[in-house]
């Protein structure tokens, strides 16, 4: 069924999108709340949707400003009340503090002692159970999400160590996402309701700790919150740092920190290889959000007008890496491709285009739906031979080729042969396969020759999770399924 996202609210005018937002929109006297669909679950068909507020606006840079794609000359404002120390000389994202010894000792970047076998029960060899999310970070360790719990196991033990109630869990929020880091650090998300008027005139309103993203460390006393993440990493228009404002303000605007928007983390991406390798992209409710370390910068996302100029976003579910860096995002209704700048502090910039170039901007597949009808785009992928695929939540695979940057309808060609339209999840592996979780269906595979079929030695009906690592030898792709996890290596 379709769903629309219907109010009225603070109408954009002009023709360059704003990225930060603010305002509620609303149907009738009550602003629409609902509580996203979790990463791996599909919509009921007659779910309500929730509806994001439209983009606030702010100033944005001179269009005449340099499009070197370094650090700007000009535009960019720091919006951010008190304005905030210069970082220092820092040109990029820098490098991860995770550049030390593992906490209790290991290296740095980690000995892959797991299994060699093509296929390993992990639920059954290392009494991992059947968690609701896993990670890797860069020392080969895995870890675990359940609930109020997170576990991990380094490489070269045989089972998990656990801690409960750590960071936000603690404080009673529901985890959704976790996601590896430097070694011995992951990230675990956590889902906050939308907030009627996200606009704070406060760095101390405690609703900026809610939700977000927790670091967590590997100690020698176990599993510890590092960090609820709250430094803001953006450049100002002079190409200064600007860190606003203190305190723990989570994860808000980096255009304007009094925006609080990106509250419910519903999925994650690290980056395993090339130039910006250990930054992870986070998707929330409201845009994807780049972390390195424990410096952040949010947020972007794929938008689109309706016929009375209200700006529409839409949860960002899907968030992958291109063979060559690019991130892929998918929402409920839209999809883009951005090539990140180097710089980490210019992420969430729009102008000039060439600091992060848009390859997709905002598009759909006209193939498959009108722009205000929902997709559901769950994964976002692309494989060894350039093509692009995107999963749905409820209307199955589909290649998608990219027409021209600037169009908004892209050119989508269904792949047949799935036994259901609910998928969850995809994986492009470097042998040239894409790997697809289904809802009900188990996990398949389409080969480097597009041929499609079951992959029958990985137990469980519904696939919550694919994560791939093609730094270990063999590659190791992790499928966590309703029935628990299993590892598949050399694809």
């Amino acid at each position: 069924m379709m769903r629309k996202w219907l109010g009225v609210g603070g109408v954009i005018v002009g023709v360059v999108a704003a990225w930060a937002c603010g305002g509620a929109m609303q149907e009738g006297s009550g602003a629409l709340e609902s509580v996203p669909t979790p990463p791996g679950e599909v919509p009921e068909e007659d779910e309500d949707a929730s509806l994001p507020p439209p983009d606030a606006g702010i100033a944005l840079p001179d269009p005449g400003a340099s499009d070197d794609a370094g650090i700007p000359d000009d535009g960019g404002g720091d919006t951010g009340a008190g304005g905030g120390a210069d970082a220092g000389t820092q040109t990029d994202a820098g490098t991860d503090a995770g550049d030390e010894e593992l906490p209790g000792g290991g290296s740095v970047h980690g000995v892959d002692l797991w299994p060699q076998e093509a296929v390993v029960d992990y639920t059954q060899r290392f009494g991992v159970g059947r968690p609701q999310g896993v990670a890797v970070d860069d020392a080969f360790n895995l870890w675990l999400l359940d609930g109020r719990r997170i576990g991990v196991i380094r490489s070269g033990e045989t089972q998990p160590t656990w801690a409960s109630n750590i960071g936000q869990a603690g404080r009673g929020f529901s985890s959704t996402v976790i996601c590896g880091g430097a070694a011995g650090r992951a990230y675990v998300g956590y889902y906050a309701k939308e907030l009627d008027n996200p606009e704070h005139q406060s760095a101390g309103d405690p609703a900026y700790g809610d939700g977000d993203l927790d670091a967590v460390r590997l100690t020698p006393e176990g599993i510890k919150l590092e960090e609820h993440l709250t430094r803001s990493f953006r450049r100002g228009k002079d190409g200064s740092l600007t860190w606003n404002p203190p305190g723990n303000t989570g994860l808000h605007n980096s255009n304007d920190w009094h925006f609080d928007e990106d509250r419910a983390v519903l999925g994650c991406a690290k980056v395993m290889r090339g130039r910006d390798r250990g930054d992870v992209y986070v998707s929330t409710n409201h845009g994807v959000t780049r972390v390195n370390g424990l410096n952040y910068n949010s947020h972007r996302h794929p938008t689109w007008f309706d016929d009375q100029g209200h700006q529409h976003i839409g949860y960002s579910y899907a968030v992958g890496i291109a063979q060559d860096g690019d991130v892929l995002i998918g929402t409920d209704w839209t999809f883009g491709i951005v090539t990140p700048n180097k710089d980490m502090g210019v992420w969430d910039w729009m102008d000039p285009k060439s600091l992060n170039p848009m390859k997709v901007e905002s598009s759909y597949l006209p193939q498959l739906n009108s722009l205000a009808e929902f997709d559901f785009w769950r994964a976002f992928q692309q494989t060894r031979d350039g093509r692009y695929y995107l999963a749905s939540a409820s209307f199955g695979l589909w290649e998608m080729t990219v027409v021209s940057a600037k169009d908004r309808g892209q050119r989508g060609t269904r792949v047949p042969g799935l036994p259901t339209d609910r998928l969850t999840s995809l994986a492009a592996t470097d042998e040239g396969s894409l790997f697809i979780g289904t809802s009900g269906g188990g996990l398949w595979r389409l080969d480097a020759n597009k041929r499609l079929f079951r992959v029958t030695d990985v137990a469980g009906n519904t696939v919550k999770q694919l994560v791939y690592d093609p730094s270990t030898s063999p590659a190791m792709l992790y499928v966590l399924t309703d029935q628990g996890l299993t590892v598949l290596r050399g694809y």
